[in-house]
């Protein structure tokens, strides 16, 4: 379990010839907002990352919740993005193809019908994840995750996941964990150490495959979490970003 006292941004050693670094994008990158259509890096993030890059000689995968499309139209193309928790990849250099895989059968159908019940609620449409935000009706998440959890356990292959304000449906191999230990299997991430950075419960996956590799997690804000470090928010993480790129300017 991770310390609960928050790390300052020059605490966690980066060396950038030995790790790999696995990031997330809401509540990591970018802070959380209630429309994630409003969702952007902040000023000189996308140089940021992209020196970054440069230095850690390509191992920097975003790694997120979000669509690949919806993830590459926010970052840098030159980098690796995993969206769909992982669904699909992008290598860098490489656009994301214009259709998203389409959920199987009637699953979007009766996911709706859990929804429309309760005023305020909304689904994210992700492919084959969809995300339900209640952020606006936080009063109905016990009764969503109950029904939602139910609806899950009828689908082969899918299952619910409970994150900030929002419960996701999807896949049972749209999973950061798995994600990542696929990156660290890859040539080109050989000998590398993987740190994982994020804030949520999917994030939770790759921190314990990245410590199972001989890395660690950083956890961004507050609740439990297997990291072996905390940032307080958003402009922690890039702080720490920013120093391993002055280091070396």
């Amino acid at each position: 379990m991770t310390r609960e006292s928050f790390t300052s941004a020059q605490a966690v050693p980066v060396a950038v010839r030995r790790h790999a670094l696995f990031l997330d994008f809401d509540g990591t990158l970018a802070p959380l907002q209630d429309d994630p259509d409003t969702v952007v890096l902040p000023t000189s993030g996308a140089a940021t990352l992209s020196r970054l890059d440069q230095l850690l000689d390509g191992a920097l995968v975003l790694i997120s919740g979000r669509d690949v499309r919806d993830l590459s139209a926010r970052t840098p193309q030159s980098l690796w993005r995993a969206g769909g928790h992982g669904l699909e990849v992008c290598a860098p250099g490489e656009a994301p193809t214009a259709q998203s895989p389409e959920i199987e059968g009637d699953i979007r159908g009766r996911v709706a019908e859990i929804v429309d019940a309760f005023e305020g609620v909304r689904i994210e449409d992700k492919g084959p994840v969809l995300a339900i935000h209640f952020r606006q009706n936080p009063t109905a998440e016990a009764d969503l995750l109950r029904r939602l959890t139910d609806l899950a356990a009828k689908i082969e292959g899918y299952k619910a996941q409970h994150g900030k304000m929002v419960i996701e449906l999807k896949p049972q191999r749209a999973n950061k964990g798995l994600a990542l230990r696929g990156f660290m299997q890859r040539a080109d991430f050989a000998g590398r150490t993987p740190i994982m950075v994020g804030d949520d419960t999917t994030d939770e996956d790759a921190m314990r495959v990245a410590a199972e590799l001989g890395g660690f997690g950083i956890k961004v804000g507050s609740g439990a979490s297997l990291a072996d470090y905390r940032f307080e928010d958003t402009d922690t993480v890039w702080d720490w970003l920013r120093s391993i790129v002055n280091e070396h300017a």
